[in-house]
């Protein structure tokens, strides 16, 4: 894995990070710290799964 490769995965589960818990404090009704630590943790578990799944459809 190259420099550049590397740099591309780091950016995009971050962006899918970024994006999982924007949707979370969306979906709940009262943001509290510990729906904040929550969501956060879900979408650091959810995150490379959601590259990974996205590598898989598209075979890149």
């Amino acid at each position: 894995m190259t420099r550049r490769t590397r740099l591309l995965a780091v950016a995009e589960v971050l962006t899918w990070w970024v994006l999982l818990v924007a949707l979370w404090l969306a979906l709940i009704s009262a943001v509290d710290t510990l729906e904040l630590v929550v969501g956060a943790s879900a979408a650091a578990l959810a995150a490379p799964a959601a590259r990974a799944a996205r590598r898989a459809v598209t075979d890149r």
